[in-house]
């Protein structure tokens, strides 16, 4: 078979496994977010490695709106570089480092109605793992994005024993399998074709979706980010303004710029 249909029939395979086993989850975790966002609240995102793209997939993106809160750390996601300064060791090696996601996470006033997205493949890595500990130190909820097959096959490695999905409320599975590359080829001992962003992308969008019908319903429509292509250049202009000035002035708490 073709390698990329392979890929594409496994992509769809899926898709159909979040399908078939996610929807309640979803509704679980939508709840959360319309309660922090409707409530004056932040959904804050956080992800390290590849998992950066859940977060940048929530917001901003067209079809997105204000109410969560990325935080992307530079050293643990700037992957352009591979090599040489901002490489890929130096990345690998800090996100196994403790105490740096709860140095990260004491540069935000974080408080309740707040809550936590993470995003990490095998939920495992001491910097996902501790922000998600220090999130519920504030007594904030925790939405884990995960692979569970992987994240159930590997060992803890934080110190408290903990993976990610021993401490989030709510556990939303990526429905990749463990390892995240998919296709095997003829003659290489490698599979290839990661995954685990398809999983993401798709739990992260149908949440947004989710939360956004949830805060209609409850009298508090989103501004949402909007292509020209439906409402016409001057009023994407427009509207990119009004949401980019309704997000900076709920951010300034986190900020402490109250």
């Amino acid at each position: 078979m073709n390698t990329a249909l392979t890929y594409l029939k496994r992509a769809q395979q899926i898709l159909q496994r979040i399908q078939d086993t996610q929807l309640d989850v979803l509704e679980q975790a939508a709840n959360i977010c319309t309660d922090t966002i409707g409530g004056g609240g932040l959904v804050h995102l956080f992800g390290s490695g590849h998992s950066r793209i859940g977060v940048e997939e929530m917001f901003p993106r067209y079809g997105s709106f204000p109410g969560f809160h990325p935080i992307v750390e530079l050293s643990l996601t700037y992957h352009n570089m591979v090599v040489g300064p901002n490489g890929q060791r130096q990345a690998i090696f800090l996100e196994r480092v403790e105490g740096l996601g709860r140095t990260i996470l004491r540069n935000f006033v974080l408080r309740p109605p707040d809550s936590f997205i993470i995003f990490s493949n095998s939920g495992v890595n001491e910097v996902v793992v501790e922000v998600a500990l220090e999130a519920k130190r504030k007594l904030l909820p925790v939405i884990a994005v995960v692979s569970a097959a992987h994240c159930n096959a590997s060992a803890a490695r934080h110190s408290e024993g903990q993976r990610l999905t021993d401490i989030a409320d709510v556990i939303l599975d990526n429905c990749t399998p463990a390892g995240d590359a998919l296709v095997p080829i003829d003659g290489h001992p490698d599979l290839v074709g990661p995954g685990s962003t398809i999983g993401a992308a798709a739990l992260v969008n149908s949440l947004k979706c989710l939360v956004a019908d949830k805060l209609t319903s409850h009298g508090q429509p989103p501004i949402v980010l909007t292509s020209s292509y439906h409402i016409g250049g001057e009023a994407a202009k427009a509207r990119f303004n009004e949401c980019f000035d309704d997000y900076r002035e709920r951010v300034k708490r986190v900020y402490g710029c109250e």
